[in-house]
């Protein structure tokens, strides 16, 4: 018997590698591999921010925070929710700051859950959720969106789901991996379902700021009646450029982000001190910067897009996040053989569709979050790839 076998959670011995790391692994180990697929800018954090964190260790801010973050970064957040959504939070009770998105969602859920309690989750969708609820002791429940909906999640598809068990429902919007929105209508389509089965709404809007072709996002918890059950997750890894910083935060219902915060003083205690520093600058001054490395990614976009059709790969436009998700079917490949294959044959790394649900099956997804150059590349190798392997008809 193995030692995992013996000793270890049957929770934790049943969960599945993530799809995106493995692959991001295998072409870590090989030369000359072009890598459309781990979703990080390529910007490096904005000088102003490191100087803030630089001032922060020559200041001695080397110590611990509060539990819930320092308080000037929960006001500014606060103000930021504010002036973006028209939220308003109260950045003593109803803001915590955590280390990056992903702890918030942890979480959120073990805050929530009792055993078998049910969360509805879009799919395809971010890696992290269906683990995260698993280890909270709850049941994923996938809804499935498709490329004939925009990858957006429907009414029909929510309500053919719920359960009596059912307790919150994860929007991840813009979408990773997809790059698809939700605008207010298709939100509006969902308050009555929700409020009705006295959902929990989970918004993780790590992607909100980056919306192009004037679209701009909207947060559930703006419409009547969503504020008081939707937790917003946010934080300062994409729009900011601040991946390995790990600083997110949470706003919502004050009870609720008490439990959590009840939980995150016995797990991480609080947020690293230079970070959230970092972060208050990055949320004072860092606009102008942002909407730079947003413009910049608008065109990689459109380049990204042109490309793909051009190959004749169908894509559907993202409108949101940094990802295009086009389809393989011409190959008659599935998704892990498409992005093996195509690893190994012409040295691009992309995800398989499949790494994100089983609805991601028959796509891959590919990160533009990279230079020009890098993104031409790979898209003149994809196209020499899919001429030596698509699908011949009898």
């Amino acid at each position: 018997m193995s030692k995992g076998d013996k000793y270890l959670s049957r929770a934790v011995l049943d969960l599945a590698p993530s799809g995106i790391r493995r692959f991001f692994d295998v072409a870590s180990q090989m030369e000359g591999v072009i890598s459309l697929g781990v979703g990080e800018p390529d910007f490096v954090t904005p000088w102003h921010i490191r100087e803030a964190c630089f001032d922060s260790l020559e200041r001695g801010y080397t110590m611990y925070s509060s539990n819930q973050g320092i308080i000037e970064l929960r006001e500014e957040i606060a103000k930021y929710m504010y002036r973006t959504q028209g939220l308003s939070y109260d950045p003593e009770e109803e803001v915590l700051i955590t280390v990056g998105v992903s702890e918030a969602t942890d979480l959120i859920l073990r805050a929530l859950l009792m055993p078998g309690e049910e969360v509805m989750i879009p799919e395809p969708s971010y890696v992290s959720y269906v683990p995260c609820t698993i280890m909270a002791g709850g049941k994923p429940v996938i809804l499935c969106t498709d490329a004939e909906h925009e990858f957006r999640l429907t009414a029909e598809e929510l309500a053919g789901k719920i359960t009596e068990k059912s307790k919150a429902l994860i929007l991840s919007y813009p979408n990773n991996p997809t790059g698809a929105i939700m605008e207010r209508e298709d939100l509006e389509a969902l308050v009555d379902i929700i409020i009705k089965h006295d959902l929990i709404v989970i918004s993780d809007e790590i992607y909100g700021e980056l919306t192009y072709g004037g679209k701009k996002h909207v947060s559930i918890a703006t419409l009547p009646g969503m504020k008081e059950r939707t937790i917003v997750l946010n934080g300062f890894s994409k729009a900011f450029a601040m991946t390995g910083w790990r600083i997110g935060y949470a706003c919502g219902d004050p009870d609720i982000i008490g439990a959590m915060n009840k939980i995150h003083q016995y797990t991480m205690l609080c947020a690293p001190m230079m970070g959230q520093r970092a972060a208050l600058e990055a949320l004072r001054h860092g606009e102008s910067e942002m909407l730079r490395m947003v413009e910049d990614y608008d065109r990689r976009r459109r380049l990204v897009l042109k490309g793909f059709r051009e190959i004749g790969m169908p894509c559907f436009e993202p409108e949101g996040a940094f990802y295009v998700f086009p389809s393989i079917a011409r190959t008659g490949l599935s998704s892990v053989e498409f992005s093996e294959k195509l690893l190994r044959e012409e040295k691009v790394a992309v995800v398989p569709g499949d790494a994100f649900g089983s609805c991601g099956e028959g796509f891959i997804r590919c990160c533009y979050a990279y230079s020009v150059e890098h993104i031409q590349q790979a898209l003149d190798k994809i196209n020499n790839f899919i001429d030596r392997n698509e699908k011949k008809t009898p």
